[in-house]
């Protein structure tokens, strides 16, 4: 049986998410969503594509603003917060693991791994240090090859390895395995939720294979704009 995590509203830590809406033009993606994602804990959110699931992980992002409802990131409301805010609360907090890894091709993997740190001004040693740690971790190479050199497979744990570069107590995960082969999205989904699991990170994943989203503790469907449980049983 999974585990399950339950997270109350007066919680300070992991996403909190509420009367999320958003329309674009005469089509309704959000309306009214909620969920919470406490530490440690995994939620899926699946249906088909165009129903807003990518739309719901911009706006927790910051990168899409809603019409209305409000999004908490440990317990800090994201949604109103200047840009600039907004971008720091999201660079400390919250990593990204993109379907199509969203790598710079010409740079190695630790290269791409460390930019996050180097770019927000961190230490440069201490940050190519700890990018090679986690592609060692993550079952990466390292130097040597650019990342457009390398296999789908690899190039995606290198973009796990990046998600957590700045120790964010948020993953979120937009199709991190739709365009792998059946193998490799095996392997990369099982390392996703295992180094979620093993760091304390709410994670939440938007996919439309159900095979990733049975490896959650719990499965939502957005549906018309609207959220719904899926019961362990369908979903595994």
């Amino acid at each position: 049986m999974k585990g399950r995590t339950t997270v109350t509203a007066g919680e300070l830590t992991g996403l909190q998410v509420e009367g999320l809406r958003y329309r674009l033009g005469e089509r309704v993606l959000l309306d009214g969503v909620g969920l919470a994602v406490g530490p440690g804990e995994s939620v899926a959110v699946t249906g088909p594509s165009g129903c807003g699931k990518s739309t719901l992980l911009r706006c927790v992002l910051g990168l899409t603003e809603p019409d209305s409802g409000t999004v908490r990131v440990d317990g800090r409301e994201l949604t109103g917060l200047r840009e600039d805010e907004v971008t720091r609360l999201r660079g400390q907090r919250i990593g990204v693991v993109p379907q199509f890894g969203e790598l710079l091709p010409e740079l190695t993997p630790v290269e791409n791994v460390a930019l996050p740190v180097l770019l927000s001004g961190g230490d440069h040693r201490a940050a190519y240090k700890r990018a090679a740690e986690l592609l060692t971790e993550v079952g990466a190479p390292g130097e040597g090859t650019p990342v457009g050199a390398l296999s789908e497979g690899a190039r995606q744990r290198v973009a796990v390895a990046r998600a957590l570069i700045a120790g964010p107590d948020i993953l979120l995960a937009d199709e991190p395995t739709g365009a792998l082969g059946p193998e490799t999205r095996e392997d990369v989904a099982d390392l996703l939720f295992a180094v979620a699991r093993e760091r304390g990170c709410a994670l939440l994943v938007a996919t439309h294979d159900l095979s990733v989203a049975a490896r959650a503790d719990r499965t939502l469907r957005l549906r018309n704009g609207m959220l719904t449980d899926v019961p362990e049983e369908v979903a595994a």
